[in-house]
């Protein structure tokens, strides 16, 4: 036997191909976007939120009787407690139970940003990989969650611990879903907006100076929303379609998510993904204002608007200790370095890997006062 090493080399790529289709009266039944991908008279496991079910699942039911097309609709709660191991394997049952083709028969999520992840996680493990669609009906979902190829569940306490990457054959948008969404989870996904608009796009902060209020009041359905959303489609998807597989770790849509993460998991009850998001991105802006990257006009400007648009935060959740360790857990994610997203005015952004907790420290009470100084009423003249 010869001493030297034989080699057998195997190189592959895997096409990423999908649109992300904006898709008005998706259920009306002269709309056919639903069947657009797939054998049109095939089967179809279709799941759907529960609250989506109540309010649309009766249309959801006639569009696939109307057709012909044997659908099992499949209904589960959303929200992150139930984005767990055990819905995932209750999904993957139910789909077992419904036999579909493996490639022509695709897998369809209705649902908020927490059920599109569990469902494309199906999707990515069962016979090692089956198609799926994405319906997103939560404005998180519409402009954050469910355009990229991510896809997991939470684990051991940890978020999205456990998960793959998985394409959608596509994202179909219909604005019409937002409309019976209530005030509280539209703001959720105003947070993932203004996330954006800080670190990359001022022309969309200023839309939300402008515009936002009144959108929210009209729950995106008016002219003016359209710009404003359409703007943070396509920003994300900007930032997204270079680095899908996140190659690269340092990226702008991680404003937000690094002191996060231990808040989120622990009061699971009390903060939506959004919420948590908006409270590390103010601690950030103060890090940041202190530090001279962030001036001081901008970050006056960016509590302005979270007062404007009336978004509630509870400054009690703060816990120094536990956003320090969410730190140290998003350093060991990004290899080694801290990588954090920080404002370096409105639109632009830098990375840090040099926090201390010294400065996290400073920042919570810092921010405890900022908020509770906006909510005071203001003195008679």
């Amino acid at each position: 036997m010869s001493g030297v090493p034989t080699r057998w080399q195997v190189r592959a790529q895997r096409p990423i191909a999908y649109d992300v289709i904006k898709t008005p009266g998706l259920f009306d039944p002269a709309c056919d976007a639903l069947l657009a991908h797939g054998r049109p008279q095939g089967r179809r496991f279709v799941v759907v939120d529960a609250e989506v079910a109540r309010h649309h699942g009766a249309a959801i039911r006639a569009w696939f009787d109307a057709r012909g097309v044997q659908a099992r609709i499949q209904v589960v709660p959303g929200g992150e407690e139930n984005k767990t191991i055990e819905v995932w394997q209750g999904l993957l049952r139910a789909l077992d139970a419904f036999p579909i083709h493996r490639r022509d028969e695709p897998i369809i999520v209705i649902g908020g940003g927490v059920l599109t992840d569990v469902v494309a996680f199906v999707a990515a493990s069962y016979r090692r990989g089956v198609p799926h669609l994405k319906v997103p009906t939560t404005l998180m979902g519409y402009v954050d969650a469910a355009l990229g190829i991510k896809a997991g569940i939470n684990f051991n306490a940890h978020k999205n611990r456990l998960g793959s990457f998985e394409p959608p054959l596509a994202v179909l948008l219909d604005p019409t879903l937002l409309a019976t969404l209530p005030r509280r989870h539209l703001m959720n996904g105003v947070c993932e907006i203004i996330k954006l608009a800080i670190v990359r796009d001022r022309a969309l902060f200023e839309a939300l100076e402008r515009d936002g209020a009144a959108c929210v009041a009209a729950r995106f359905q008016d002219v003016a929303s359209e710009a404003i959303l359409d703007a943070a489609i396509g920003g994300m998807l900007d930032e997204l379609a270079p680095n899908l597989h996140e190659d690269e770790l340092e990226r702008k849509v991680d404003f937000g998510h690094t002191f996060s993460y231990g808040l989120e998991a622990r009061h699971a009850d009390r903060l939506l993904h959004g919420e948590a998001v908006l409270l590390d991105i103010l601690v950030s802006c103060l890090i940041a204002e202190r530090r001279g990257l962030l001036p001081a006009a901008d970050a006056a400007r960016i509590f302005a608007l979270v007062q404007q648009l009336e978004i509630g935060l509870d400054c009690a959740l703060l816990d120094a200790g536990l956003m320090w360790e969410s730190l140290l857990d998003r350093t060991l994610h990004r290899d080694g370095l801290q990588r954090v997203p920080m404002p370096a005015g409105l639109g632009r952004c830098v990375f840090l890997n040099d926090i201390t907790r010294a400065e996290l420290d400073a920042a919570l009470p810092a921010l405890c006062a900022r908020i509770q100084s906006s909510h005071e009423p203001a003195l008679e003249r």
